[in-house]
């Protein structure tokens, strides 16, 4: 690794605001963990406690690593943090249940006063803004938007702009798993093989993209001329093990949700018959 390279990885570019929100968020998920663990040992399973924890380091890797020094200079690692941002951390974050935690670590007065009132204005909301159709297109928007070459630009010439997309990839990565993980305090409901057909129709754009990047004759983002000599990789190159990249992560990461249910699916009674499939019929997924 050249000397230019590893003044990239000094110890100043890593984001020590985020890093301490992160590391805040994780301490205050571990102590509602413990308090639940002690009190219902089946509330939040260890493998949710895992699950919580990754999607908390997938999450800081994209906005807090050395590896954010390299956004103006590789489209592949900038292609890496938008799949960590909305394919990576939001299923593995909401897998933890992290609202029945974070409720553990504050006080009483505060949870019954407030955020009792806020859930049912919050669950009246989720009727909306969890609906399948709402957060599909929210999460679909977001990547081709923020993939148009104009504002792709933007965002590279300006750190607010840039933070301002790494958000709306976050949260609309939220919002797209929520329907398929239904994470408390939702109303839990079965899944069904329209859940199957969520995730089968969300690779399409993604798969559109990736391949416009992979085969494209061109470079698409004019930033990336001039970038990444030395790397020993040309801007065409780099594109296209961008366009790949994302082709194949996004691809399995969405095939395997949709495997599990399907799977589930099939193995409940009275799968043989869909008009006999019912909810009473099917757990939850997750």
């Amino acid at each position: 690794m050249t000397p230019a390279i590893q003044s990239e990885f000094a110890p100043w570019s890593i984001s020590f605001p985020v890093t301490s929100a992160v590391c805040l968020a994780a301490f205050a998920y571990l102590r509602g963990w413990l308090r639940l663990r002690s009190a219902s040992p089946n509330t939040i399973l260890p493998w949710q406690l895992a699950a919580f924890m990754s999607g908390m380091l997938a999450l800081w890797i994209a906005l807090a690593s050395p590896l954010r020094a390299l956004h103006h200079e590789l489209l592949s690692i900038h292609m890496v943090d938008h799949v960590l941002l909305m394919a990576v951390a939001p299923p593995l974050i909401l897998l933890g249940a992290p609202f029945k935690a974070f409720v553990q670590d504050l006080p009483q007065r505060f949870v019954c006063g407030f955020l009792s009132p806020m859930r049912r204005l919050g669950q009246r909301l989720g009727h909306v803004l969890g609906h399948p159709i709402f957060c599909w297109l929210a999460a679909v928007i977001a990547l081709i938007a923020w993939h148009v070459p104009a504002a792709f630009e933007l965002a590279m010439r300006s750190n607010l702009w840039h933070e301002f997309e790494f958000a709306c990839f976050f949260g609309t990565g939220l919002l797209f798993w929520w329907p398929v993980i239904q994470p408390w305090p939702n109303v839990a409901r079965s899944a069904e093989w329209s859940t199957v057909l969520y995730l089968f129709f969300a690779t399409f754009p993604c798969d559109m993209l990736s391949a416009f990047l992979t085969f494209c004759d061109r470079v698409v983002y004019p930033c990336y001329l001039a970038g990444n000599q030395r790397f020993g990789i040309s801007p065409l190159q780099d594109q296209e093990y961008a366009g790949a990249l994302m082709w194949v992560c996004v691809t399995f990461i969405y095939l395997v949700p949709a495997v599990v249910i399907t799977t589930q699916l099939l193995s409940s009674p009275g799968s043989h018959n869909p008009n006999r499939l019912s909810r009473s019929q099917v757990r939850p997924t997750f």
